[in-house]
């Protein structure tokens, strides 16, 4: 012991290699001996308080201790670590490249997902729009509905023009047609009429024309006085006929007159009558119910409901439902026999009874109403009539002054003068002339509209040298019309001023 603690404290400085600047070892601790050794040497030099020892030399000889152990690990350390940084290289470089490439498809991935959700965003707000549009176009239809149901609501009290339908309309024409005032036969006819048995008996073999064949030639052969009779029939029958007719044509104009002055009547009052329901249906939007007529007699009850009734004021005593007083009368009346429900139907076929009674004195009531409105329709129709042929004398003596206006000034217009000279015809009027006249001998029963056509188709068929004779012709008459204005004129101004000379 006393060796020990007799050795230097400064330990020799252990040789280390330059060039390397590596970290320093981490310092070991002491040992159980070691600490044991020193706390020993520590106590046999100074029994007393001795001075604190030196950390710095206790370090340096642990040092001294462990730096053989510490100077093999590190050996094996560089040897490790001279293979190790390739491979780790190589690693980290892999490593680093699947990092970029799974940084790129996330990008990708990424884009894409924006462009989705970019393209889901405007289909999104498309899909907002319509049904914003839809909304508002449904509430429009919702509005227009009930403005509609409104107008089903509305009840004119007013009469409506009292023209018939289409289909009475035609009716009607149809039975004039076939129970109307026929036209009256000419006189020829008439004759025929007369004349067909005789003829038939003279010739029982002719047919149809060769019967009417026979009649026309008859006919051609009758004398005037003999056709006097028959032609003053025709006249009767014709005056007859127009008078008839004249009227019912009066009282149609008139009709329609009257018509349409009440048209403008009903629609006037038509429009008060829905502004006015317009402004109360704007006040009250409550539905109204149907009216039923209050005269009108009610159904009776049948056997198994005055049963009920009987029933129903003892099962509410007990404290039952409406459902249950339903289900257990329903049960009591299926559980009867015939002799508990005979008073029950009974009393149903007396109050059958009293109901088909009552319901035969209201129609009764109704078909007498409905017979004094035809009534009072009729007359109503015959006041509009009186109306309707008042308002046609109106306007026929309207027109008759219209008339007579227009006949006066047409007399005020200034008398054309006799003596002057007329305005010569156009080469064409000159040549349709002479045509004219040759056509009317060629064909003697040809229409005039057929004559016209076939001269102008001749006009357009003449030459020009052709032409010229008959515009020499229209120039030569036009030079005459010409002297003989200036000697009418002439005559004119001596008359004016032999006038005013007098004067």
């Amino acid at each position: 012991m006393a060796a020990i603690a007799e050795m230097p404290t400064v330990a020799e400085p252990v040789p280390t290699k330059r060039g390397r600047s590596k970290k320093a070892l981490k310092q070991k601790n002491p040992s159980s001996n070691e600490a044991n050794i020193i706390a020993g040497t520590l106590s046999a030099t100074s029994p007393l308080a001795a001075p604190p020892p030196d950390n710095s030399a206790g370090k340096e000889n642990n040092e001294s201790l462990s730096q053989p152990k510490s100077q093999k690990k590190t050996k094996k350390g560089a040897s490790k670590a001279k293979k190790q940084p390739s491979s780790e290289m190589s690693s980290f470089e892999k490593e680093l490249q699947e990092m970029q490439e799974k940084l790129e498809k996330l990008k990708l991935e990424k884009e894409q997902t924006e462009e989705t959700l970019r393209a889901r965003e405007e289909s999104l707000k498309q899909k907002e729009e319509e049904l914003e549009t839809r909304d508002k176009e449904q509430e429009k239809l919702k509005i227009e509905l009930k403005k509609l149901q409104k107008i089903k609501e509305f009840k004119p009290t007013m009469t409506f023009p009292f023209d018939l339908p289409i289909k009475e309309q035609e009716q009607e024409k149809k039975g004039k047609k076939k129970n109307g005032t026929k036209k009256p036969s000419p006189p020829y006819v008439l004759w025929c009429k007369d004349q067909w048995n005789e003829v038939k008996k003279a010739n029982p073999n002719a047919d149809f024309k060769e019967m009417s064949n026979l009649l026309a030639t008859k006919w051609k052969t009758i004398t005037a006085e003999e056709k006097k009779p028959y032609e003053e029939r025709y006249q009767a029958e014709k005056e007859a006929y127009l008078k008839i007719v004249g009227n019912e044509k009066r009282e149609h104009e008139a009709m329609r007159l009257l018509e349409d002055e009440h048209k403008q009547k009903t629609a006037m009052e038509f429009l008060e009558q829905y502004l006015q329901f317009k402004k109360e249906t704007q006040k009250e939007n409550k539905k109204t119910k149907k009216e039923k007529d209050p005269l009108k007699p009610k159904q009776p009850m049948s056997a198994y409901f005055i049963f009920s009734n009987e029933r129903r004021a003892a099962l509410f005593a007990e404290n039952k439902n409406v459902l249950e007083v339903a289900r257990i009368t329903g049960e009591e009346w299926k559980n009867m026999t015939e002799k508990q429900r005979a008073p029950y139907e009974k009393m149903a076929m007396k109050n059958k009874e009293q109901y088909m009674r009552e319901m035969e004195s209201y129609k009764q009531k109704k078909d007498e109403e409905a017979a004094e409105l035809k009534k009072e329709g009729e007359e109503l129709m015959k006041l509009h009539k009186q109306e309707a042929m008042q308002l046609l004398k109106k306007k026929e003596k309207t027109e008759n002054l219209i008339k007579k206006t227009k006949e006066n000034r047409q007399k005020q217009k200034k008398i054309v003068d006799p003596n002057k000279p007329k305005k010569p015809a156009s080469s064409f009027f000159l040549f349709s002339k002479e045509a004219r006249k040759n056509l009317a001998e060629e064909r003697p029963g040809i229409n005039n509209s057929t004559i016209n056509a076939l001269i102008s188709l001749k006009w357009r068929e003449l030459s020009e040298e052709e032409k010229q004779i008959w515009n020499d012709k229209a120039a030569g008459s036009m030079e005459e019309y010409k002297k003989e204005l200036e000697a009418y004129n002439k005559k004119l101004v001596a008359e004016e001023e032999a006038q005013s000379s007098n004067t």
